[in-house]
């Protein structure tokens, strides 16, 4: 998956603050924040590939740059009206080393196809993306969770950033549109605190969170970098409730939040 896990990373870069406001926080608390840091400079989530790009598929095998890799499949929930998502911000693309690896949702990552990842929007939904610098336009379609990094909005794959000559510069500002899928309004939603290395770390910090909060749990992710463990806080019936819970969290522990979907 992507970018980071927190701000400044792939997948998965941490960010979180170890510091509570007037100094109230416990020093196991702060001690697993200050570990969490460190670690995002390990990577824990999709960097960013802006050098040695991989050479394209020939033109025979080549996507077209506006097609999806597919059509989402027949879903039960109720479907989204096109063009009634929009959100704008800050896309990047990721290629090596997730290539060839599995994303959150099952498949395996190719990065030739028109795919994405995105914290929020259902799996298998078709979204339309606009690069606001030259207005060139791609469709992907969402399979993977991320980026975790702050003030960034999706992760595309190569042949998507390709498609909006968005490689070379690795980020750029861009509007999304949801062309088709599952209502993103219904579902379940979480608030991802920190990503550790150390299972002991999250569990501890896990403990910490459950004593003030509902439902902490924690979630392995298989990175390329190994295995960390994300710490997650409530189970929401909503986005826009999940994002109170995670400005509650930001101003309360001073950490870095991430609003993410729960696939369940």
């Amino acid at each position: 998956m992507k970018v980071s896990e927190f701000p400044t990373e792939r997948r998965f870069k941490i960010s979180g603050r170890a510091k509570r406001p007037g100094g109230a926080v416990l020093a196991p608390l702060a001690s697993a924040l200050l570990c969490a840091v460190a670690i995002s400079a390990a990577g824990c989530a999709h960097r960013t590939q802006t050098s040695n790009p991989p050479v394209p598929y020939p033109p025979s095998q080549a996507p077209a740059p506006s097609q999806p890799s597919g059509a989402p499949p027949a879903v039960e929930r109720q479907p989204a009206v096109p063009g009634e998502y929009v959100e704008q911000g800050v896309a990047s693309w990721y290629g090596d080393p997730f290539n060839g690896r599995r994303t959150s949702n099952g498949e395996i990552y190719d990065m030739h196809a028109f795919t994405a990842a995105h914290r929020t929007l259902p799996f298998n939904a078709v979204v339309r993306v606009t690069n606001l610098h030259n207005g060139k336009q791609t469709e992907v379609r969402i399979t993977d969770r991320g980026p975790f990094v702050a003030n960034r909005v999706i992760d595309l794959s190569y042949s998507a950033a390709q498609a909006i000559d968005m490689v070379g510069p690795g980020t750029a500002p861009v509007r999304l549109e949801m062309v088709s899928g599952a209502n993103p309004q219904i579902g379940f939603f979480s608030v991802q605190v920190g990503a550790f290395q150390s299972q002991d770390n999250a569990e501890r910090f896990r403990v910490q969170l459950a004593g003030r909060y509902p439902n902490v749990s924690v979630v392995q992710y298989d990175s390329p970098n190994g295995l960390f463990y994300r710490v997650r806080v409530g189970r929401l019936p909503s986005q826009d409730a999940a994002q109170q819970l995670a400005e509650q969290l930001r101003a309360n522990e001073q950490l870095t939040t991430f609003v993410v979907r729960l696939d369940e």
